[in-house]
């Protein structure tokens, strides 16, 4: 199958073994942790919160991690970045286990993940044109969202499960090993990339972080989403990620098994995308086939808003993944053979920052209005916010024409 051909280099088949396994531990805490939330608080607003939490450290050292990841072994960056994640949602479930778990607790684990994340983000994504040739990047970034996405696919299910039957400790738990797991396939490995080529001149971090920059806004596709993203990431993030299981609970009277089955159907949505696009060896017409993602996805969350039952929101679930699946793979892949390899590290923080600057305040956002006006609106509002958007983007002829 000529979707798999990016593990035929041994590099990316560790990487990427050692990152499903992480991501599927990543799948359980995350349903543990939102319905831990849900049940101790009974508060989207504190969702919300911990949301914030996670994210604020990640925008605030982006900067800092792009710089780095293209100063110093990115692979390495990564280990040690898998090492404190192992330790601290190790605390959390200590702490769950013995009684002792409370919010302020999650507040700053989730503070620690978003620094972590900082440095990690910007090293993957740079690593992976290093490790495969230019033929095999939408091989790689389809199996990227592939283990994403078949994690998600059998870790809600397993989570609600484990969360049923052996408490939120044991999801905290596997989570924790699963980081573990994945630095260890990093350690073949670590010495297959070394730091990044540095000019004689050696800039400054400054310097570096000034070129990231002027290379970005030398190109209007660029520019354009990131600015246009930092909008689409409040309208779609915000209601999916707070507003989702008390849509679930609240407006559909449904337990934790639903929230699992719907976040797995999404990733299903996803995995056909993944494939779909991996086989190729080259994407066409990039512009327009992100943002009609972006679209279907919009008036997919509109569907989740008025969804009567479960199998609304289902169907509806299926082709959301599927949607923003394409986008995310479309844009890794651009930024990729776009981008100088060499400075990849800071445009992608660049590029995440930008993107991302924002969606704290829409986790906020959603958290308050699911409160005060129910799941439902959240919804609405978020998807019908999310398609005026991407027509916006689409107004600009560099994203309309970038093929």
């Amino acid at each position: 199958m000529t979707f798999l051909r990016a593990l035929r280099h041994r590099p990316f088949a560790l990487l990427w073994t050692g990152q499903t396994i992480s991501r599927l531990g990543d799948s359980l805490y995350r349903i543990a942790l939102a319905w831990w939330v849900l049940e101790e608080t009974g508060s989207a607003e504190a969702m919300g919160t911990v949301l914030l939490f996670s994210f604020a450290p990640m925008l605030l050292f982006l900067l800092v991690g792009g710089v780095v990841v293209d100063r110093l072994p990115r692979l390495k960056v990564m280990f040690a970045a898998d090492l404190v994640n192992c330790a601290v949602v190790g605390l959390l479930a200590y702490l769950a286990a013995a009684g002792r778990l409370q919010v302020v607790h999650v507040y700053a684990a989730s503070a620690v993940f978003g620094l972590a994340e900082a440095f990690f983000f910007p090293a993957y994504n740079a690593s992976i044109p290093q490790i495969v040739p230019a033929e095999s990047l939408p091989s790689a970034n389809s199996l990227t969202s592939l283990s994403w996405q078949l994690s998600s696919v059998v870790g809600p299910a397993l989570g609600a499960t484990l969360v049923a039957t052996a408490g939120v400790p044991a999801a905290f738990a596997l989570d924790s090993a699963s980081f573990l797991v994945s630095a260890m396939f990093l350690v073949p490995i670590l010495r297959v990339l070394p730091a990044p080529r540095r000019s004689e001149s050696n800039p400054s971090g400054l310097a570096d972080l000034r070129h990231g920059l002027d290379l970005v806004l030398s190109k209007p596709w660029l520019w354009v989403s990131i600015g246009v993203f930092a909008f689409i990431n409040v309208t779609d993030s915000g209601p999916r990620n707070v507003a989702l299981p008390f849509l679930i609970h609240d407006k559909l009277g449904l337990e934790v098994d639903a929230l699992g089955a719907v976040s797995g159907i999404t990733a299903a949505g996803s995995v056909l995308s993944a494939v779909y696009l991996g086989r190729k060896k080259r994407l066409r017409r990039r512009g327009l086939l992100a943002y009609a993602g972006v679209i279907t996805g919009g008036l997919m969350l509109m569907i989740y808003g008025l969804a009567p039952s479960i199998a609304w929101l289902a169907a509806a679930a299926v082709v959301y993944g599927m949607a923003f699946a394409a986008t995310g793979l479309v844009w890794t892949n651009t930024l990729q053979e776009l981008v100088p390899t060499e400075a990849l590290g800071r445009v992608s923080s660049i590029d995440a920052l930008g993107s991302f600057v924002l969606m704290p305040l829409g986790f906020y956002a959603a958290g308050v209005l699911t409160d005060r006006y129910g799941a439902s609106l959240a919804f609405l509002v978020g998807g019908a916010a999310t398609i005026a958007l991407a027509l916006l983007a689409l107004s600009h002829p560099a994203v309309r024409q970038l093929d």
